[in-house]
């Protein structure tokens, strides 16, 4: 289930139930993450994923550091056994994923939804507590795309007016064919209006992204499994599929240990960092590492092989009130270093230095600061 016992009623505060993918041996962190930075309950992880209840929103969920991607559960269950059974039994089986508990996915996207409101509204409300002056410039952008968008339409109004009274012309001509074009019109028409019912009734779109492992993936590829799946949504649910740009993805992992389902939170990975223009040691790990060394406010922090700065990134993000130095012998990764550290507005908070870590004695090492880039 999405949510813990109480319905879609219930929502968000009754606390949600997701999970968040890690990368190996990063579980534990994640878990002690997801209890202090969310005050989740009922933490509980498998190998590569980490499971948990919580009532935070969307802005509290994307501060999480160690985790790959976050996830909205919909089914946690046992793997399907495909050693003696036949492939169509297994293609049924899953098809129970959707049809046995459809409440359990209800549920889920009520959730999803609520999320997703709930940060427009803040998005919104932020806008509007925006520079009036930026705000005025916004509104007049909107209100000249509006103009040009109402010529577009005029102008293409136009020509389909003419090219609707030139086939009428032509129609007139040839009176034979007047009643089957009128007969078509009538079905199109009749077709277009049973579309937009169905539309408003089910105007959800998704797709879904399968991964399989273990002995199911020699018996499956990932798009048969998602080809069954969407099949069984469309039939349930009503929901139109859409693989380039859907309103809603669907997650499902197959493996020799469980089934999960479960709706991604972001498009993006909370492991793809904004702040990190050049990407060196994995942003989790480097996270992890940090968060070892217990930083303290007031400390002084020396990473002695920096390499391109992510550990003092991550660090001085998490921990601002620090004095950050970063050591290396190379200037590529120096010079990479003060890319990082100007992309992510920490160039005050770190300082980087060119020194050989491999000295014999103080004379040995080579100390230059790096400022600027040079």
């Amino acid at each position: 289930m999405a949510a813990v016992p109480g319905g879609r009623r219930s929502g968000l505060a009754a606390g949600a139930r997701f999970f968040c993918t890690a990368g190996r041996g990063l579980e534990p962190f994640l878990m002690r993450e997801v209890r202090s930075r969310l005050a989740a309950t009922q933490v509980e992880y498998i190998s590569g994923k980490v499971f948990f209840t919580t009532c935070s929103d969307l802005n509290m969920l994307k501060k999480l550091k160690s985790a790959e991607r976050l996830f909205l559960l919909i089914k946690k269950q046992l793997p399907f056994n495909v050693s003696s059974v036949s492939k169509g039994k297994i293609f049924n089986e899953m098809q129970r994923l959707t049809n046995d508990d459809p409440e359990s996915w209800l549920n889920a996207i009520s959730i999803w939804k609520n999320l997703l409101e709930l940060d427009a509204k803040k998005v919104k409300l932020s806008q509007k507590n925006a520079n009036p002056l930026k705000r005025k410039v916004g509104e007049n952008d909107i209100i000249a795309k509006k103009l040009k968008t109402e010529r577009m339409q005029e102008i293409q109004e136009k020509k389909e007016c003419q090219l609707e009274k030139q086939i009428e012309e032509e129609t007139l001509e040839q009176g034979n064919f007047t009643t089957k074009r009128d007969k078509s019109q009538e079905e199109l028409q009749n077709g277009g209006a049973e579309a937009v019912d169905t539309h408003n009734q089910n105007d959800l779109t998704f797709r879904v992204s399968c991964r399989c492992s273990g002995a199911i993936a020699k018996t499956f590829t990932a798009q048969e499994v998602g080809r069954v799946i969407g099949i069984a949504l469309m039939k349930q649910f009503g929901w139109k599929a859409d693989l380039r740009n859907p309103n809603l993805e669907i997650f499902i992992h197959l493996s020799d240990i469980y089934s999960v389902v479960g709706i991604p939170v972001f498009r993006v990975p909370l492991a793809s960092r904004a702040y990190i223009k050049t990407a060196g040691l994995r942003s989790t790990v480097a996270w992890a590492m940090a968060s070892l060394a217990e930083i303290k406010a007031g400390a002084v922090v020396l990473d002695p092989m920096c390499g391109l700065g992510t550990i003092l990134l991550e660090a001085a993000k998490e921990w601002p009130d620090v004095y950050y130095v970063g050591a290396d012998v190379s200037d590529s990764q120096l010079l990479g270093a003060c890319d990082n550290l100007k992309a992510a507005g920490l160039k005050d908070k770190i300082e980087l230095l060119k020194v050989s870590v491999i000295g014999q004695s103080p004379k040995a090492i080579e100390i230059k600061t790096v400022t600027n880039g040079t």
